[in-house]
């Protein structure tokens, strides 16, 4: 008890005998200063405190309590009732108040009680906000808390990081600016504020950097009649990429199979058809008339025709013998574009080069690899506009460890319902060419134990990804070329 005025603690503590002998032992504390050390001795379960304590008063006490980590309960008293008093004091942190004249056994055994009681739960919840609160900072998957009204209330560190926005960013915006797609936040706002939960379902978000996310949401509504809802969300963007990856590869080698079977069941009667219109045109001399010329030669020059182009699928989708060395992926795209030059000067493409400083060594066929590369160079070019166009060549380091190559063009982009086709032998919308440019860059990556993606959009343009695996003695040789 801290109180100036020790009548007053004689009379408490008789009422506390009274109510309940042996059950409270209380102290007494008859100033404001030693109010305050047995308060930062942390050795008692409740304080009852004076209002008036000399040239301090108790809310004093009530605000160095509120800056203490362990905030224990205290119990205003004072000598007469004052609702003023009594509002400062309960917003300054008071357990209870109760007026020293109409205090009774009763009633001063229920307010510690109930004290007490309030105490131990509000350390309850403390202890689990705490506790809940360290999963939502430490979580790797992205956590945000948004409500109805599509506002983001807060965000965990790991969705921060993942974003590209800083806290102070991330409460600015609304949920509907992470999707990609305003129709998919919509469908995700009904779902959620409607029923109350939402199946696990995909969605594509965008960071801060406009780069597209794939994203895996679990949500679940918090407090309905606050509309606030908690979302799970899972980056699975590389987890898609490589499943488009496993998919390209078991995609390339049927394909591959394919073409074997169709060589060799076409070829035979090809054969025949040619042994047979070069014997007739030996033999019978009434071949000499100008329709029977014209026709034969039509035979001859289809039947050459599908030969080449059977030449070049198995050619674009067999497995090739490489003859690798290691190279920089800086110094590989560059003799790409250096033998793209006098297109990209035709056509008065901008060439942009955001290449890393320090050259990643790769294993790779020189010769093949900037074939590859320069089949994506002539395909963006031909996609942009003359005299607008913007070739941006990125390269870097992945976290996987991996060489990445990024070729993107401002053109005029490509349908999603036709990238799924880009690299199937003889698809393309150009009015010329066999469409295996393609095909065989990817028969070259993955030969390379290399992977391509492309991302696109209409109007907006192409970016093709690129990534290959470092050459396994990098470092030793880039040691010893500082060394020479």
């Amino acid at each position: 008890m801290i109180d100036d005025d020790e009548d007053d603690f004689f009379l408490v503590t008789q009422l506390l005998q009274d109510i309940s002998p042996g059950q409270y032992e209380i102290e007494w504390a008859p100033s404001y200063q030693k109010g305050i050390a047995a308060l930062e001795s942390d050795e008692h379960d409740v304080y009852l405190v004076d209002y008036r304590l000399g040239p301090n008063t108790g809310i004093d006490v009530l605000r160095r309590v509120q800056e203490m980590p362990n905030q224990l309960p205290v119990i205003m008293l004072t000598g007469k009732g004052d609702y003023h008093i009594d509002r400062e004091a309960m917003l300054a942190g008071a357990y209870d108040y109760l007026v020293k004249g109409e205090i009774t056994a009763d009633l001063l055994e229920r307010s510690i009680r109930y004290a007490l009681d309030e105490y131990n739960h509000r350390r309850t919840i403390e202890e689990s906000e705490k506790k809940y609160y360290g999963i939502f900072e430490k979580a790797h998957d992205l956590i945000i808390l948004a409500d109805c009204d599509r506002n983001i209330i807060d965000a965990n560190p790991a969705a921060l990081k993942a974003f590209g926005y800083s806290r102070e960013q991330i409460l600015q915006l609304h949920l509907r600016d992470l999707f990609l797609s305003v129709d998919e936040s919509e469908l995700f706002l009904n779902n959620i504020c409607h029923d109350g939960s939402t199946s696990s379902l995909e969605y594509e978000f965008k960071t801060a950097t406009a780069k597209k996310m794939m994203v895996h949401i679990n949500a679940v509504m918090l407090d309905e009649a606050a509309q606030i809802f908690l979302c799970v969300i899972q980056d699975i963007t590389e987890k898609k990429r490589e499943e488009q990856e496993k998919q390209h590869r078991e995609k390339f080698v049927i394909t591959g199979r394919i073409a074997r079977v169709i060589a060799h069941e076409v070829r035979n009667p090809l054969t025949n058809i040619l042994l047979a219109v070069s014997q007739f045109k030996d033999e019978d001399p009434i071949v000499a008339s100008n329709d029977a010329v014209l026709y034969t030669d039509i035979i001859e020059r289809n039947c050459t025709r599908i030969n080449q182009l059977i030449t070049e699928l198995l050619h674009s989708t067999r497995m090739i013998e490489l003859h690798t060395d290691p190279h920089g992926i800086n110094e590989l795209i560059e003799k790409a574009l250096l033998l793209s030059q006098d297109r990209l000067q035709l056509n008065d493409i901008q060439v942009e080069r955001k290449l890393v400083s320090s050259d990643i060594i790769i294993n790779a066929d020189e010769e093949k690899v900037v074939i590859a590369f320069l089949n994506i160079i002539i395909n963006a070019i031909e996609a942009m506009a003359s005299g607008k166009g913007i070739l941006t060549v990125t390269t870097t380091r992945t976290q996987e460890n991996r060489a990445r190559l990024q070729i993107a063009d401002n053109g005029i982009g490509i349908p999603s319902d036709k990238l799924g086709r880009l690299f199937d032998p003889f698809y393309t919308n150009k009015a010329k060419g066999t469409g295996l440019g393609l095909t065989s860059t990817q028969n070259i990556l993955l030969n390379h134990k290399g992977t391509i993606n492309v991302e696109s959009e209409p109007g907006k343009g192409t970016t093709f990804s690129i990534t290959m695996p470092l050459f396994e003695g990098a470092e030793s040789l880039k040691t010893n070329n500082k060394g020479e």
